[in-house]
């Protein structure tokens, strides 16, 4: 069976290794030919090489873009044009089976592939795409503009869903919520819940020994008596920076505390917000790491935290840190509504959820850590075995390849 995967995400981002790359490497090992089309960022040039080296040894096709940042929505619609040409003329060249879009942009050339080639068509909506750019006002509705844009993106949405051979969407939320719009009356959309996975091999607490740690700790300038609190990924539109560092200020009144953040976001961004909240900066480690070196950081980790802005399209959200902070056994406290994310931390017995963003739930939190991390670091690592395996993703996306794969 022939695949065509396309992604508006490069796979140069840290985003594209872990929930692109892992899932496509998996399925081509089970005999998938799979030819992949991304927009590549200019200034990842250089590691555009081993990429490829990874992707040839896994027998994958590789065909990409330049993305194109500026002007903003002409860049886009610029990108889509390039992206149609090209996909017009792979397939041209190859009889693909299967066209699968990750997001939206990409599902607006799937579903021109779909009429023009009649190839399945998977729509892998991954969140609300309209409804994030309304939320992180990034669409500001007091723009004709970006109006035009919200109405043409839902539009699309609904004829995505409609048209699409199978939908793919990150939590059992958003499925819910999907179903409840009712664009095909009297018919289920045919959807499959895939939140963002983990390679549970990699994150591993077992890999690392106490000697490793230890000395991790000591490079990072982290004693070993101290507590040590962590965020790993880009903070963006979405994360609550503020709220956090409000946090670890009531985390520092009860215990000698460090907060190692995890990211490739800019230093002084994460800094200049510690200093606005009167933390001292030397009580803040910032770790520009490859995806292949966060396992052995978060492994040094006593406590993980994650605040979401709780919004309607965070519904349909699942943050790709949770499988991997849970696969490592570390507890975990973030916020209600996001996802599945809270129901799932209840489930592992793996955390706490904070309800309201005052000192007073804060502190209910901090007074209980010394019992949460008495709870079962194995009960943690088994839930999210059982929700964020990579193996279980992959098995998912084979199963829904094969059931388009039976009308052939």
């Amino acid at each position: 069976m022939k695949i065509l995967f396309l992604t508006y995400d490069g796979l140069t981002d840290p985003l594209g290794q872990s929930q692109v790359l892992t899932y496509l490497t998996g399925l081509s090992k089970r005999g998938y030919s799979i030819t992949i089309v991304s927009s590549e960022k200019k200034s990842a040039a250089n590691s555009m090489s081993e990429i490829r080296q990874l992707l040839v040894n896994h027998n994958i096709t590789w065909h990409s873009i330049q993305y194109t940042k500026y002007p903003q929505v002409l860049s886009t619609l610029y990108d889509c044009f390039k992206l149609l040409f090209l996909c017009r003329k792979l397939c041209r060249k190859e009889k693909f089976d299967i066209v699968h879009c990750r997001s939206y942009i990409p599902a607006l050339i799937g579903i021109h592939l779909k009429k023009r080639f009649g190839l399945k068509f998977i729509f892998d909506m991954r969140g609300f795409f309209a409804d994030e750019r309304i939320d992180g006002r990034i669409w500001k509705q007091n723009r004709l503009l970006n109006r035009v844009l919200y109405k043409f993106f839902k539009r699309r949405e609904e004829r995505f869903l409609e048209v699409a051979d199978y939908t793919i969407c990150l939590t059992q939320r958003a499925r819910k919520e999907i179903h409840s719009w009712r664009i095909i009356p009297g018919q289920p959309i045919p959807i499959r819940v895939i939140p963002c996975c983990a390679d549970i091999n990699q994150f591993d607490p077992q890999r690392f020994s106490d000697n490793e740690k230890k000395a991790l700790r000591q490079k990072n300038g982290i004693l070993e008596s101290d507590f040590l609190l962590m965020y790993s990924g880009a903070i963006g539109t979405w994360y609550m920076l503020e709220e956090m560092f409000d946090f670890f200020k009531r985390l520092l009144l009860k215990s000698d505390a460090k907060f190692l953040f995890i990211t490739y976001d800019e230093p002084e961004n994460i800094l200049r917000v510690a200093r606005q909240k009167k933390i001292d900066e030397s009580l803040i480690r910032i770790v520009r790491a490859k995806h292949s070196e966060v396992p052995s950081l978060i492994s040094i980790c006593d406590l993980s935290v994650f605040f979401i802005k709780p919004l309607y399209s965070k519904i349909a959200s699942s943050p790709a840190k949770q499988g991997e902070l849970m696969s490592m056994g570390i507890p975990i406290v973030c916020n209600s509504n996001i996802g599945d994310s809270d129901s799932i931390i209840k489930e592992a017995e793996g955390g706490m959820i904070i309800r309201s963003f005052t000192d007073i739930d804060y502190d209910y939190v901090v007074g209980n850590i010394p019992e949460l991390l008495l709870k079962s670091k194995a009960k943690i690592r088994n839930t999210a075995l059982h929700y964020f395996s990579l193996e279980r993703g992959v098995q998912n996306y084979h199963e829904v390849y094969q059931e388009l794969g039976k009308g052939n």
